[in-house]
């Protein structure tokens, strides 16, 4: 062979290679054909060998948005067992076979994450060729697998440090809506995590899923209030309109004079088309997936989607007939723990306790014909209750009357105690002429702890130093005795207050129309007052040992809810002054203990009463 034949055949491999290498860069995939082309399921599925869109059609859509170059962040709210997590594995292994870059995915518990990480991520790799040859397993730890071409860290979101460290370009979150809030020293792990894509700005990628809990938590706020909301529409067998499937459609015999368990009820259930009235059998369910498509039912703004919002309810599950789902909803509707659970898990529906519900409007609602500071005609006594914050106090005055009537006379924010005890000191006026002035006053002393026993000792004619229950009380309230060494206050009342108990009370009332027994304000309450004084909604919350219990907390991580905390101590100083019995004792404002008095005047009426018990005079 003569050297320019050589020469000729070199020419022809490197141009051979060229073009391979360029046909190679044009050969784009995306997450969903990847998964079909190269994701094996293990013995731990429902289906285990290769993966098939066919079974999960519904997630195509998910995982493709995942490559629209516009899309920035996607976010599933589903219910339970519907491939969130599989959806998020195939994202994995796309981007460390096609895009890599660094990537973290953050789990409500750093030992959930391991579970996770052993259990599920380490043997899909395995099962994958392309990824496995990738994967330096020797190399990898629990919380942080390597990869020729990237790292993929894993942690909870219990651990702020791990989360605001490190630039990433892919972040994902599981059980998203299982993470914690806002710490008073933390940003919420949600937000600090979002910190880490910055330095990739438009080449970053975030997907959350999650089976939402309140409309309040991270999955549907985030989904709710995304740029384009999507959910999945299936033809109907019959007229083949675009439907979207929904509990409300299926029926069952609900006669009540049938002896029926709830298997038996479900058993006579059926899927009937909302817009040709024909049944829809569950045989019919894996064609209509297949002919499924997402489609925007809330857009934001024009142009196209930065964030999408993904909607999927376990009605669309292959492996859930329409009978499982109405057997559900029958042996969870007379139990408001396991409801949530069916709303939350199966409907992808955020719970609400509609029996406590408190809302700002309904503040609003709650206003009446006395003006800011007049004391109404029926009031019987006022009691105050104060939330002292590190750099300011919550104070305010409430006006009782039989049957737990009150109405909201004054409320405020003042620089300190100090400043509060000439408020308290104030004469308040009925418009008969009569004055009135705080009877009780509860002060808590969760926070700046030695300043309230101090303000306490001092204005002890009027105020007791009070403190939120760590357990559950028996009774509503339970005064108790101040033990600190070297404190002045040692020895003085300190009221423990079962708050729950009076945010009930509080719910409760306020739902009433005004009148006898209601919760009221006075007329042109402020917006602040009314967002603060609703701040909290009771929920049910599963422990550790995984009993359920009811709990209030805050609607949001970064919700102010002092004047809440102050209107729980006015009702608690109310029902230790007797409130909810003077309708029995028919009780007269004159027999009352305490009488009205203005600052000075008061303290020197107490120390002049305590004197004469001493026999002074």
């Amino acid at each position: 062979m003569t050297q320019r034949s050589r020469n000729r055949k070199k020419t022809g491999q490197l141009f051979r290679r060229t073009i391979k290498k360029a046909l190679a860069i044009q050969d784009e995939i995306t997450v969903s054909q990847w998964a079909e082309r190269y994701r094996v399921l293990d013995e731990s599925s429902n289906l285990s060998g290769k993966w098939s869109n066919a079974v999960t059609p519904y997630l195509v859509g998910i995982m493709d948005a995942f490559n629209d170059p516009r899309i920035r962040e996607i976010y599933l709210c589903k219910g339970s067992q519907l491939g969130g997590t599989e959806a998020l594995i195939n994202m994995l292994g796309y981007i460390i076979c096609e895009e890599p870059g660094p990537a973290l995915i953050v789990y409500p518990s750093d030992d959930l994450a391991k579970d996770v990480s052993n259990d599920k991520l380490k043997p899909a790799f395995r099962l994958v060729p392309e990824i496995r040859k990738q994967f330096s397993e020797t190399r990898s730890k629990e919380l942080r697998l390597k990869f020729k071409s990237m790292n993929i860290n894993i942690t909870g979101a219990g651990s702020p440090s791990k989360l605001a460290s490190r630039a990433i370009r892919y972040l994902f979150f599981d059980e998203i809506d299982k993470m914690g809030g806002a710490s008073k020293k933390e940003a919420s792990p949600y937000s600090l995590a979002m910190e880490r894509i910055k330095t990739f700005k438009t080449q970053s990628k975030v997907y959350a899923c999650s089976t939402p809990t309140l409309k309040t938590n991270y999955i549907w706020q985030l989904h709710d209030s995304a740029d384009e909301v999507r959910e999945y529409f299936v033809p109907c067998p019959h007229c083949e309109a675009m439907i979207r499937l929904e509990f409300k459609h299926i029926l069952y015999d609900k006669d009540p004079e049938k002896d029926m368990s709830p298997y038996e009820r479900a058993q006579t259930s059926s899927y009937v088309c909302p817009e040709c009235g024909c049944e829809i059998l569950d045989r019919d369910k894996p064609r209509m997936l297949r002919k499924g498509e997402w489609r925007a039912v809330k857009k934001r703004g024009v142009g196209n989607p930065k964030t999408v919002g993904f909607r999927l309810n376990s009605l669309y599950s292959v492996f859930v007939t329409w009978a499982d789902v109405a057997e559900e909803f029958l042996k969870s509707k007379d139990d408001p723990e396991m409801l949530q659970n069916f709303a939350n898990s199966w409907l992808a529906e955020p719970w609400e306790d509609t029996k406590l519900k408190t809302t700002e409007d309904l503040v609003k609602e709650r206003q009446t014909e006395y003006e800011e500071s007049e004391v109404p005609d029926w009031a019987v006594e006022l009691t105050g209750g104060i939330d002292v914050q590190e750099t300011s106090v919550y104070w305010v005055i409430r006006a009782w009357g039989e049957h737990w009537t009150s109405q909201l006379v004054a409320r405020g924010q003042a620089v300190n105690l100090w400043e509060v005890d000439g408020i308290m000191n104030l004469n308040y006026q009925k418009r008969d002429g009569t004055q009135m002035a705080p009877s009780l006053v509860l002060v808590d002393s969760g926070d700046q702890t030695d300043m309230v026993y101090d303000f306490c000792v001092d204005t002890a004619e009027y105020t007791l130093p009070s403190k939120g229950a760590s357990k559950k009380l028996e009774t509503d309230y339970k005064i108790s005795t101040i033990n600190k060494a070297g404190s002045r206050a040692t020895g003085h009342p300190l009221v423990m207050v079962d708050t729950s108990k009076y945010k009930d009370r509080i719910a409760a009332r306020m739902a009433r129309k005004n009148g006898n027994g209601a919760w009221m304000v006075f007329r042109g309450i402020d917006d602040e007052y009314a967002a603060q004084v609703t701040a909290e909604h009771k929920i049910n919350e599963r422990q550790a040992n995984g009993k359920i219990v009811q709990k209030w907390v805050p609607k949001g991580s970064h919700k102010d809810n002092h004047y809440l905390d102050a209107e729980v101590y006015a009702m608690a100083a109310a029902d230790i002054r007797g409130a909810r019995t003077w309708h029995l004792d028919k009780y007269e404002p004159s027999e009352a203990p305490k009488k009205s008095r203005s600052g000075s005047e008061a303290k020197e009426e107490q120390w002049i009463r305590e004197n004469e018990l001493e026999g002074w005079i």
